[in-house]
């Protein structure tokens, strides 16, 4: 009994002193220091949980990301809310401001013009998943504009391109531009190899050498159905896709499991078909130029006199 006296008492002196002039400012310091410190402890529990579902379910990130961003806005609303509300300056003041109709109209006006149409852009994107957390996609008619999403805030949305670099996108932008998403479905991509050969060249040989170039790429997915491979159509579909000045235009459809293979598909089979068509014979036109200088000209002049 004792004991508990001596710990009541002195938890009665603690809280009067925090309410004088001087103790104000430490218990909002201590309450500050709370709100950060729970904080990090759900965005950690939070993080356990996720680890630990993921390895039982596919768990999606984006939402986890969102939810994680969220979590903590509203520690640190409380936390700054209950601060303001132990000074009694700042409490007169935010309730006089939040009294007035029209100046919270005022404020939720800009809210919804910046902070929060961001906001509400990244709660539906976490709900209709145009895209999430490590997709590849490109937005905007921009195509240096593609990379992998790494992460989705509240306010915006960290795009992680092939360089390592990193755009950082207001939710409400991104919303509104057009996404080719390369993860969306089905991670199966096909890749056009084009190539334009002269009008001389035998169209057959070239297209049998692209086949078969294609054909030996280990990245090459072969994606036909039974019915297709009944029919005989082969795996590598190669056609006439039209004529300019000076080229006959040649396509390959091949087949790869995701983007980064068909990228490096794409270069390696450039490379390779290049090569037999300079073997082989195969002529990749090039425009020709014949360049007369002006003291030639002037040459020419006087030999004709």
């Amino acid at each position: 009994m004792a004991f508990l006296e001596i710990i009541t008492g002195f938890a009665t002196q603690v809280s009067g002193f925090l309410q004088t002039g001087l103790g104000k400012p430490i218990l909002i310091i201590i309450i500050l220091i709370s709100a950060l410190i729970i904080e990090r402890i759900v965005r950690k529990l939070l993080h356990k949980s996720f680890e630990k579902s993921s390895k039982f379910i596919k768990v999606d990130h984006t939402q986890y990301a969102v939810l994680k961003h969220i979590t903590s806005a509203v520690i640190y609303m409380v936390g700054i809310g209950v601060a303001i509300f132990m000074i009694p300056a700042l409490k007169t003041l935010s309730i006089s401001l939040f009294a007035g109709a029209g100046v919270l109209a005022i404020v939720i006006g800009f809210a919804s013009q910046t902070a929060f149409s961001n906001i509400v852009s990244g709660i539906f994107i976490a709900i209709f998943k145009p895209f999430r957390v490590g997709d590849t996609i490109q937005f905007g008619s921009n195509s240096d504009k593609r990379g992998t999403i790494e992460d989705i805030t509240l306010r915006h949305t960290v795009i992680r391109n092939f360089e390592n670099k990193r755009f950082v996108v207001p939710n409400s932008i991104i919303s509104n531009e057009i996404i080719e998403n390369y993860n969306l479905g089905d991670d199966k991509i096909c890749r056009f190899v084009e190539f334009g050969i002269s009008y001389d060249s035998d169209i057959d040989k070239a297209m049998k050498i692209m086949r078969s170039e294609a054909m030996k790429h280990p990245h090459l997915l072969d994606n036909r159905k039974k019915e297709e491979k009944d029919k005989g159509i082969p795996a590598v579909v190669i056609r006439v896709i039209g004529f300019s000045d000076s080229s006959v235009n040649l396509r390959a459809w091949v087949w790869t499991k995701d983007p980064p293979s068909a990228y490096e598909l794409g270069c390696d089979l450039n490379k390779s078909i290049k090569e037999r068509f300079d073997k082989e014979g195969i002529e990749i036109p090039f425009p020709y130029r014949t360049i007369v200088y002006k003291d030639q000209i002037n040459r020419g002049k006087r030999f004709r006199k």
